[in-house]
């Protein structure tokens, strides 16, 4: 396959192309993100790629993406609770400045990350983080992806 998806994740996932999306949501698609350095790193693709702010939705549409936020968080949450026991919290972020679309970040993080890290924003990480291979989504993340989405399911009430 090849990365042509990238360069349109929305489209790409509407179209059942996107292999990053774990669960169709309300207002967007449950993806796990590309990189991994912190297991359980998920993102919140609206359904529109038209839409560039939370405040171009109608007011139904927002707090149902809203709530998608919150319901991915939490299966972010029980996932990586139960694949790590270093597991402490999740920070949600709505951001906007690089991608031109309405997306929400999802980052777990965990008692292992350094010191110099920990309590600072997970975009602060060194540049090295992002683009290392090892850090990669590929597929030793398989059961990641199945617990994510197992939690999804049962936020839902959906198991598939």
């Amino acid at each position: 396959m090849t990365d042509d998806w990238r360069r349109d994740r929305i489209g790409s996932a509407l179209r059942g192309e996107n292999p990053t999306v774990l669960r169709r949501l309300d207002a967007g698609f449950a993806v796990i993100g590309d990189v991994q350095f912190l297991p359980g790193y998920a993102v919140l693709l609206v359904d529109d790629p038209a839409v560039t702010r939370l405040s171009e939705l109608p007011r139904p549409r927002r707090l149902a993406f809203l709530s998608d936020m919150e319901r991915l968080g939490e299966a972010v949450e029980r996932a990586c609770g139960r694949l790590d026991p270093a597991f402490r919290r999740v920070n949600l972020e709505i951001l906007g400045n690089t991608d031109p679309f309405l997306h929400a970040h999802v980052w777990p993080r965990y008692a292992w990350e350094p010191a110099e890290s920990v309590g600072r924003p997970v975009w602060l990480y060194p540049p090295e983080r992002w683009s290392d291979p090892r850090y990669a989504l590929g597929p030793r993340h398989e059961t990641l992806r199945a617990v994510l989405g197992e939690e999804l399911d049962r936020l839902t009430g959906s198991a598939t």
